[in-house]
Formats: C-alpha cells, structure tokens, sequence
C-alpha cells in the first residue's frame, strides 16, 4: 500500500504566543517615527529628526511582550534602508541604532557620526521632556 502524506495540523482558535503574520514597518511623518506592527499591533517604533539631509535616529523601543523576535533588528534595518533610498544621511545617536550599523557595515557609506552640533540641536528639538 502507497504511504500517505499525513494530514496537516488541526487550527485552533486558542491564543499563541507565536505570531502568524509577518511583521509590517511603517514611517508614520507626523510622528516622526518608523513603527513596526505584528499581527496587526504596534510592537515597537525608533524615532528620528530630520536636519536639513540628515536623519537622526535617537530612540528605539520593543514592547516587553514582542521581546526577543528579533523585531527591533527588523525595525532599524528597514528604518535605515528607506532613509538610505531617500537620500538621506543616518546619525546614530540611539544605542541601538549605533550597535545595528556597527554590525552592518552596508549602512557605513551613509552614516555620520553623531557630532556635538547635532547633539546640542537635537536636545534642543526634543525639548526637556526626552
């Protein structure tokens, strides 16, 4: 007798702590920010200022529960591609963002090192608050 594939997996509707989408990136202008999206749900976001052709990139966060994915990678990666494809210069004054294009030496061509001008301007965009 032929041997038969066996039948797929039976679907629940139970909740899992595996996702069945795959993460979504998006700019959001008027926040000013690049968010990444799971299933429909912000998991995190970084956050930049432009600068005449510079996009400093200051902040980046992951919700607690979307912890370990891999979703921040994603995010930056794909933050730092379009300001990249727009022709913009990248400043890493994030950590992570700073860490990430260390690791990617593709990013180098495009980076400025954050220098104590920015710095004073950006303090001075964000504001007391940040």
């Amino acid at each position: 007798m032929p041997r038969r594939n066996p039948p797929p997996p039976e679907r629940t509707d139970e909740y899992s702590e595996e996702t069945t989408a795959e993460p979504v990136v998006r700019r959001v202008d008027a926040e000013r920010r690049y968010e990444i999206a799971v299933d429909g749900a912000r998991a995190g976001l970084t956050a930049y200022r432009d600068r005449g052709g510079q996009r400093i990139f200051y902040h980046t966060e992951v919700d607690k529960s979307f912890a370990r994915k891999g979703l921040a990678s994603t995010l930056v990666e794909q933050a730092l591609l379009d300001a990249r494809e727009a022709g913009m210069r990248i400043v890493p004054v994030c950590p992570y963002v700073a860490r990430f294009v260390k690791r990617h030496p593709e990013f180098a061509e495009a980076v400025d090192r954050p220098s104590p001008q920015v710095l004073h301007w950006l303090e001075a965009e964000l504001g007391p608050q940040q």
